[in-house]
């Protein structure tokens, strides 16, 4: 037989894995229900917008322009107000995470402002949630203005104004923001998972010394064995793609083929990840934590999913380029939102590449054929 890579051995491994996929409802479940119910769920309930900010007012004015101004606030849909009982401490809500702020109106709001004096008003935030109370900060700038047009009937205009636009997301929707990125973290730990724990359970089992005892080249058998699992996880990711253009109306404003490749690199280095973990490990319970501990944390927390990677430390920036979500990341808001090209998108595409040539390369060196642990 010859010693060289031959096609036909690695679809024969293909076949048999695709026998047991079908054999196997878990590993089906897995791959479909799984990505399908994290990202409808995560989808809705992953929201940075701030709305019905809880307020407590304490107005010891009761002047028609601190009720006007209350109006204001109750008006606009990122605050709900409540009134602060007498005798009752301002904070005590707040130490209570009962509210997110106070408002305090002191006497002689309504005669400053019919005089023409300024006047301060104090709003106590939670600090304790800071990025909360930073979005809470950007809003009073719209109350500010909507205020004094409403209690000084200030209508000129200013000698200045400036006007701003939100390109590639002009309401601000956070499913548009969160989707892309779910994509990425979830394919990711689904595609390591998928090969870890399958192929560490043919270790225990003994089939793998089996099939590392025939002529079967390691090459033959690493792409016998990703092959199945990316054409599944591929059409998962379809099924993700139509849900989010479908359920969350997500554009589409890149290309697909771009997206296709972009795909394939990112899901082939996943399998490639979870397959040298099995490699490796050779037990599916240590293979399972290892898969998670790869697959879920840094991609969740490192990757720009939910942080912005140029906000982080420059130790951490640099940690966050051998992870490979982040690069996957750029490249689905790219194209989701952005409708970036191949030269915007050249730098992630070629670290994607890169790091699946040194992870086979891994997996190649580890997968030998002496049978020793």
């Amino acid at each position: 037989m010859s010693s060289g890579f031959q096609v036909n051995r690695a679809a024969s491994i293909t076949r048999k894995e695709v026998r047991h996929i079908f054999r196997d409802p878990f590993t089906l479940g897995w791959a479909f229900g799984l990505p399908l119910f994290f990202v409808i769920f995560f989808g809705y309930a992953i929201d940075f917008n701030v709305k019905e900010v809880r307020l407590v007012v304490s107005d010891q004015d009761n002047s028609r322009a601190s009720r006007q101004l209350l109006e204001v606030f109750s008006g606009s849909k990122y605050f709900k107000l409540s009134q602060l009982p007498p005798g009752v401490s301002p904070q005590r809500d707040l130490s209570r995470e009962r509210a997110k702020g106070v408002l305090l109106i002191e006497p002689g709001m309504g005669e400053a402002l019919g005089s023409g004096k300024p006047y301060q008003i104090q709003l106590l935030l939670d600090g304790a949630d800071n990025s909360t109370a930073g979005i809470i900060i950007s809003y009073l700038a719209g109350i500010q203005q909507a205020a004094g047009k409403r209690l000084l009937n200030q209508t000129r205009s200013a000698p200045v104004r400036l006007q701003t636009r939100f390109l590639f997301n002009p309401e601000l929707s956070s499913p548009w923001f969160v989707v892309p990125g779910l994509l990425a973290v979830v394919m990711g730990v689904l595609a390591i998972m998928l090969t870890a724990l399958t192929v560490a359970r043919e270790w225990e089992s003994g089939s793998m010394e089996l099939l590392l005892s025939t002529p079967v080249k390691p090459l033959e058998i690493i792409l016998g064995k990703l092959t199945p699992y990316l054409v599944l996880s591929l059409l998962a990711v379809a099924m993700i793609y139509l849900v989010a253009r479908l359920q969350f109306g997500l554009p589409f404003r890149g290309s697909q083929p771009l997206f296709l490749v972009g795909v394939i690199l990112f899901l082939t280095l996943c399998l490639a990840q979870g397959l040298l973990i099995s490699v490796v490990t050779r037990q599916q319970a240590l293979a399972v934590q290892l898969a998670f501990l790869a697959g879920l944390l840094p991609p969740l927390l490192l990757s720009g999913f939910i942080f912005p990677v140029e906000s982080m430390p420059a130790f951490f920036q640099y940690l966050t380029m051998l992870i490979p979500a982040r690069w996957f990341i750029v490249i689905s808001r790219g194209l989701f939102l952005k409708g970036s090209g191949v030269v915007e998108l050249a730098v992630p595409l070629g670290m994607l590449l890169g790091m699946n040539l040194l992870l086979v390369a891994a997996a190649l060196k580890r997968f030998k054929k002496d049978l020793e642990p």
